[in-house]
């Protein structure tokens, strides 16, 4: 009698498995869309596109383009926002609650994203002035007097950058571009190879970060240049 319960509940037990419907994989499971669009398991409020937008192009000061960045460099600024080499309330809440796997899908998702249209450069300009020409001749000829190589000797002539260790300038505001020289100046930002950029920072004057800065977020690419007046020191 025993050994007919057993094989009953044998019997019920496997019957009981073959009606267990089997896991469905969620598209969405885990990609960087879900965490892009929806937070992912941090939750709406960790959701990038609420700041950076749907296309991923920012909002045109603080908040900077991320589309079409390269995923490694993306990949990075998550894990130095995680790890304290970066500071930003939001930022740094976020990046801690994805793990390595989730920070590369969302990296990723916006890698493949195109560059926002009309944002080659961000900053409008009516005409030559002399105040960007000194970023002009700062981005391309670097300050030989203080040891200070050019910005286009590792992000390119026209701003296109290099790889996840150069990233491109254009396509984000002037205000984004002057506020990162002052914190890469003042050791608030930090983590790029041989402290490259906090060198040359360092190496800037108070009153040449907004002109450079102007310069970059205008757009370096040799269609976009301006003729700058003779009079120009």
């Amino acid at each position: 009698m025993l050994f007919r319960s057993n094989l009953s509940v044998a019997a019920f037990a496997m019957a009981l498995a073959s009606c267990t419907p089997a896991p469905i994989d969620d598209p969405f499971d885990d990609t960087g869309e879900l965490i892009a669009l929806s937070g992912g398991d941090a939750g709406p409020q960790a959701a990038c596109h609420t700041c950076h937008g749907l296309d991923g192009g920012g909002d045109g000061a603080l908040v900077p383009r991320i589309a079409s960045m390269d995923t490694g460099y993306l990949v990075r600024q998550l894990g130095f926002y995680a790890d304290g080499q970066r500071s930003h309330p939001q930022m740094t809440w976020l990046a801690g609650r994805l793990n390595s796997e989730e920070r590369l899908a969302v990296s990723a998702y916006y890698a493949a994203m195109d560059f926002p249209e009309g944002m080659e450069g961000s900053t409008t300009l009516t005409g030559p002035s002399c105040e960007i020409a000194k970023g002009y001749e700062i981005y391309h000829a670097g300050l030989p007097e203080r040891a200070l190589s050019s910005c286009a000797s590792c992000h390119g002539e026209t701003g296109l950058g290099s790889g996840g260790g150069n990233p491109p300038l254009i396509g984000q505001s002037a205000e984004y571009h002057a506020e990162q020289l002052r914190r890469w100046r003042n050791g608030e930002r930090y983590g790029d190879a041989l402290n490259v950029m906090h060198d040359a920072a360092s190496k800037l004057q108070e009153s040449e970060i907004s002109p450079l800065a102007a310069y970059i977020a205008y757009g370096p690419e040799p269609s976009r240049r301006l003729g700058f007046p003779e009079e120009c020191p």
